[in-house]
Parts: C-alpha cells; structure tokens; sequence
C-alpha cells in the first residue's frame, strides 16, 4: 500500500505552532509503506505560509501548493489532482482525529473503494451547543440522503485515488457556481452519495476524535459555524433534488 495524505490549510498558524506537522511527520517516519504529504495553502493571511515552508525545507516527502482563496473542497482538490500514490487521504490540519487513525482505516482498503472515518457519539472538546446542531444535522441529513451513513462530516476520509480523481471534479461546488472565500460545505456528503450512484463499495469506520482546533484567524467560532451549518442544510437539500432531477446518472 502507498498513500498520499492531503491536508488543506487555511489561517492554521496557531496549530502549526503547536507542531501539527512534526506529530504527522513523526507518525509516518516509522511506517513501512510510500507516503507523501501534500499541504494546500487557501492563501492564508496569516503566518502559515510562512511556518510551512519552513518545515518542508527540512522534512522530505512533504510540498505546498498555493492555491487562489477558494475554500476547504478547492484545497483538498488541488491535492488530490498531485497525489501520486494508489491511495489519498484528507485530514484536517487540527490533526482533531491524529494521523495514527489511519491504521483503523488501512485493514478495510481491500474490500472497499472508500474508507471514511466516523467521530461517534463522544466528539471530545466540542460544546453542548455543537453536539446538538450535529445531532440535529445528522437527523435531517439521513432523512434525506445517505440513511445508512452516520458521520458524513468527519475529515478523515480515504479514497482510491482514481475514485477521488472522478468524483471530485463533479461536485456541485465546483460546477454550478463561482469558488471564492473559505467554504467548507457539505461536499463530503455529495461526494458519497455520488459514490454509492456509482457503486463505489464505503466502509464507515469509527475513529478518535478530539477538538484540538486553536486557530484563531479564520473569522469568530460562532458566526462561523453558524454560516457552515446553514451552508450545509441548503446544500444536502440541492444534493437530494439533483438526484431527482437525475443529474448523477452520468456520472
């Protein structure tokens, strides 16, 4: 097995400072398998770049790419279309579920097509206030689409490269509007439900998870989960009436 791990990065300087990069480092420094590490830069106005830059000049296997400001689904897009391994996992940049997840993940790579991992019912550090709009969200998601799925929004997922290279360019988000600002979407949610359109075989798998987000140059916590989560109801809603409309029949 040999994989390409996309780690997109938008205003991360406070988790690059705390060593995000060295844990992901050290972690596949003593693994046996190929890997790379491809960082997606969403030009960052703060001192990421910077810090990244730095840290690639003294660790191999890791590149930065530098992308216009177009948001989480653009970055991890950019990677993949360099990943050069069979595999490609996306993983925040908070590292809230660690990079050593991935060997819950490996052992379903066989049998399946994609492996996603799944943050349970604990989800550690996040607030009762976040807990609840994830529970409520889950609820009207699967009502919708992807019933069988329980945590679509986990960033811990891995897909055969080639799945990953077909699917991605389809997504709505890219093709029925303009990218511009940090966005981050339901696209997780589009992109398996595409999959299973294509009988691509998913394995759900339940992974650590933790809050370890310190970041804070990406605009209020609050205001900003509340945009997402309003981008994310609308945006489950458009994935079910295309589906009506039978625009993922040709996929």
């Amino acid at each position: 097995m040999d994989i390409s791990i996309v780690i997109p990065c938008y205003n991360e300087e406070n988790n690059l400072k705390r060593g995000v990069l060295s844990q992901v480092s050290e972690y596949l420094s003593k693994q046996k398998y190929k890997w790379e590490v491809i960082i997606c830069n969403d030009e960052s106005t703060d001192g990421s770049k910077k810090i990244i830059s730095e840290f690639i000049l003294k660790n191999k296997n890791f590149t930065l790419i530098n992308i216009p400001h177009g948001g989480k689904p653009a970055a991890v897009w950019a990677g993949i279309q360099k990943a050069n391994y069979s595999w490609v996992l996306f993983t925040d940049m908070d590292q809230s579920t660690p990079l050593k997840e991935l060997e819950e993940l490996i052992p379903f790579f066989n049998k399946n097509d994609i492996v996603i991992g799944s943050r349970g019912t604990k989800r550690s550090g996040a607030t009762t206030t976040r807990k609840i709009m994830a529970k409520a969200f889950r609820g009207f998601r699967k009502s919708i689409i992807l019933s069988h799925i329980n945590d679509t929004q986990c960033g811990f997922k891995a897909l055969k490269t080639t799945v990953a290279k077909r699917l991605f360019p389809r997504l709505g988000f890219f093709t029925t509007k303009k990218t511009g600002g940090w966005t981050v979407s339901s696209f997780d949610a589009e992109l398996l439900f595409m999959a299973e359109k294509c009988n691509y075989k998913i394995s759900e798998i339940e992974v650590e998870w933790n809050n370890e987000d310190t970041s804070t140059t990406k605009g209020d916590d609050a205001e900003r989960f509340k945009k997402e989560s309003r981008q994310m109801l609308s945006e489950i809603i458009r994935v079910r009436l295309n589906d009506l409309k039978g625009l993922y029949e040709n996929i």
